[in-house]
């Protein structure tokens, strides 16, 4: 085997991309430089060798000779040493390089090898990236949304400082996984949620009671996988307890309105429902006092026994009133089920026909041939229908004892059917009906009466559009005024 003489381990050296160095292990002077080193500093080898570092060498702390020195005394005893070191041109151009210091043993003497090539491209590259870091830290810090990367098993390997926050936890606390910050029965929806994460877009957004109890969370999520540690499920989460306390109270005002829009039905119906009240007490009176003449006579018993079962059948009747009257005006929580409209049609149906006997005006009802199920708060239903009816019979009233259209009897009719795949229900009069308008009926402060607001009828709107609903108003070609409003089906319940 042919060996190699200096010259061609010199070849060699020049033949590398890499720049080196020899350095005396002693007196670290320069004693060689191969072509890759002479190009990029601008010298030759004739002229590196009586250099010395500050000929060659930013004058920065960081770049004193001593720390070099220090370097390449550790490679002879810790083997190679890799520092940054900045090298400056000829033309005093600087070149930041990352250097590699190895103690080389030769047969005249040792030489401390230094590689080195030119980083300052890569160094200028990490500072963009550290400012862009920095300033998409301090972004993300002020943000009303927390982002969260999530493994296969929910936990959090990355949250931002927004979200950090938002779950409030401290700097150094372990974020855990994500269900650990809702309520125990809000987890397993999550869950649900993010095993179904998209990697097309983002999730529907979901709302969660955290695990306090306190705030609520709406968070979205979408499945990624852009490389290996950038790999689950991304998710977006922001606090929205405002927005919850806000509809919730909402709500709670929509109810008491509710409630003050029965108990005000209730008040204009007092009359009526005072006389249906005094039919009953009239005869529980009668029969009682018949029966305390018959024991003072010596009647028969059975005589006396039949007036005080009289007179229990008739206090059970004023009884059903008062429950009826009761259970309209009590004021209820939300209670959603599934009920057939024909039994909310006919509920309804009594006091219609409570009121109308007053105004002289002949109620029909058409409840349908077919259940009509819907899943509902069978009472604000109720209401609806009451409140068209009430107004219908208002403008009946309104007449001032004329018979209706074409001399016709004044005359309501409520009724409820099959639609097109909806229950709908309509309440029509053959009245003085109105002349234009009718299709602002339902929005606030329009109403078809002199003496009206028009509330009752936006609320009726803001009912039947919390049941996913349509309600209108349609003039009656013949005469007078139809209302009426859609609701969709209840998919495949039973009551």
């Amino acid at each position: 085997m042919t060996s190699l003489v200096e010259t061609d381990f010199r070849r060699l050296l020049d033949a590398l991309t890499l720049c080196v160095l020899l350095h005396d292990a002693r007196s670290k002077a320069i004693v060689w430089a191969n072509r890759a080193a002479c190009e990029a500093l601008g010298f030759s080898v004739d002229e590196l060798i009586p250099l010395k570092a500050r000929d060659m060498t930013r004058p920065e702390p960081k770049y004193d000779r001593e720390l070099a020195i220090a370097a390449m005394n550790r490679s002879a005893t810790q083997g190679p040493q890799v520092y940054e070191w900045c090298y400056r041109s000829r033309t005093g151009d600087d070149m930041l390089s990352e250097a590699i210091a190895t103690t080389v043993h030769l047969e005249e003497r040792d030489v401390v090898m230094v590689q080195f090539r030119d980083i300052s491209a890569e160094e200028g590259i990490k500072r963009k990236l550290r400012a862009h870091e920095t300033r998409l830290r301090e972004f993300m810090q002020d943000l009303s949304e927390g982002v969260a990367l999530l493994n296969d098993a929910a936990g959090i390997q990355y949250i931002s400082e927004s979200g950090r926050r938002l779950l409030g936890l401290a700097a150094n606390e372990s974020p855990g996984a994500i269900v650990d910050h809702v309520a125990d029965e809000e987890a397993p929806r999550l869950v649900q949620q993010l095993a179904q994460a998209p990697a097309d877009g983002p999730s529907g957004p979901s709302r969660y009671r955290s695990a306090d109890g306190e705030r609520w969370l709406r968070l979205t999520c979408r499945r990624i996988e852009l490389e290996e540690e950038l790999r689950g499920v991304l998710i977006h989460f922001r606090d929205v307890t405002d927005v919850v306390r806000t509809e919730e109270a909402r709500r709670e005002e929509a109810r008491m309105l509710e409630y003050a829009g029965r108990y005000n039905a209730m008040g204009e119906m007092a009359m009526a429902i005072a006389h249906e009240l005094s039919q009953p007490v009239a005869a529980i009176r009668n029969f009682v006092e018949g029966a305390i003449q018959r024991l003072s006579q010596a009647a028969p018993l059975e005589l006396v026994t039949w007036g005080l079962r009289a007179a229990d059948r008739q206090a059970e009747h004023a009884a059903a009133i008062i429950k009826s009257v009761r259970e309209y005006v009590a004021r209820r929580d939300p209670n959603i089920a599934v009920a057939d409209l024909r039994t909310i049609l006919s509920e309804a149906a009594w006091f219609v026909q409570l009121r109308a006997r007053e105004a002289d005006v002949s109620v029909h009802v058409e409840p349908g041939d077919e259940p009509l199920l819907i899943e509902c708060e069978r009472v604000l239903i109720g209401q609806v229908v009451l409140n068209l009816a009430f107004n219908a019979i208002d403008a009946l009233a309104s007449m001032q004892g004329m018979q209706g259209v074409q001399g016709e009897k004044k005359t309501l009719t409520i009724g409820a059917c099959l639609s097109e795949g909806q229950a709908l229900v309509f309440v029509r009069d053959n009245g003085p009906g109105i002349s234009e308008g009718h299709e602002r009926l339902f929005d606030g402060f329009s109403s078809s009466k002199e003496t009206g607001n028009g509330i009752g009828l936006s609320l009726c709107k803001s009912i039947i559009a919390r049941h996913g609903g349509v309600i209108r108003a349609v003039p009656v070609e013949a005469g007078g005024l139809e209302c009426r409003f859609w609701l969709p089906l209840a998919n495949g319940q039973a009551i």
